[in-house]
């Protein structure tokens, strides 16, 4: 299972994400592409540590049921449902918020498991680095498939 922890996964994924372009249309879901890389940093905050969402009722009870499909080996599915704390519907700048989601996965992967978060998923509960790494490539990859890169 690919990891941001593994260097070839890493790399793969910053050049994915620098495949991009503005204006690249969607395959699913609402959010354009600018929209959706500032999705992806704010999940790849809470995975490092730099910011802490309450945990979500629905999901004490049933994070701990579908936390094998978030960091097993299958793909997310198209239009996979998204915690509304991490939905970005406001208009964003592409370019800053390409390199801010590079560079955040730069800091995650040189980090290693000394800088992933101890916080609990806000759905899924607590996760090891291992996991939050392998969970972060998947969610990571399901948006450049989104946007065909």
């Amino acid at each position: 299972m690919k990891s941001l922890f593994d260097k070839p996964a890493s790399d793969e994924i910053l050049q994915r994400i620098d495949n991009l372009q503005p204006g690249r249309q969607r395959q699913w879901g609402k959010m354009d592409v600018a929209q959706m890389l500032a999705h992806c940093c704010i999940t790849m905050e809470v995975a490092a540590g730099r910011s802490f969402p309450p945990r979500l009722f629905i999901g004490r009870i049933l994070g701990p049921i579908a936390k094998k499909s978030f960091v097993g080996e299958k793909p997310f599915s198209k239009n996979s449902p998204t915690d509304p704390a991490f939905k970005v519907s406001t208009e964003r700048e592409f370019m800053p918020e390409r390199e801010r989601l590079k560079q955040l996965v730069r800091d995650f992967h040189d980090g290693q498991e000394a800088k992933c978060t101890t916080h609990p998923h806000p759905f899924f509960g607590p996760l090891t680095p291992k996991e939050w790494s392998r969970a972060m490539y998947k969610h990571l990859d399901h948006h450049m498939r989104q946007f065909g890169a």
